[in-house]
């Protein structure tokens, strides 16, 4: 790996949360897929490009600043898989696990915000 955000743990988590948003999206309606799907997976996929594109920054600054959006695009997931599980298209179940890695991934993601000087 080449570029410094592919050595980030953070920018491999938001792999694994795009993996989790896309099976999910994949189960919703089919008259979902301009509203719904379409935000959680643009949103899902905003983290991961927010973390890559933060660590080509020139400035600690900077970078924190797109840390904070990929932060703010990891909560809109979370609202957006309230709608689901509220609309019934996931159980329960599968909502509190990705809930659980969300909560995980937030508090690693803020972690690396407060380690930038």
């Amino acid at each position: 790996m080449g570029f410094k955000f592919e050595k980030l743990e953070i920018w491999q988590l938001s792999l694994e949360c795009i993996d989790l948003i896309y099976h999910v999206s994949g189960k919703l309606p089919s008259f979902e897929d301009s509203n719904l799907r379409s935000q959680i997976n643009r949103a899902a996929t905003s983290i991961s490009l927010n973390i890559a594109e933060g660590s080509t920054s020139q400035t600690d600054r900077e970078q924190k600043r797109f840390i904070g959006m990929a932060i703010r695009s990891l909560v809109e997931c979370v609202a957006c898989l309230h709608v689901i599980l509220k609309r019934k298209y996931i159980a329960i179940e599968e909502f509190n696990g990705i809930y659980a890695f969300s909560e995980k991934f937030f508090a690693k993601l803020q972690a690396f915000r407060r380690s930038l000087t």
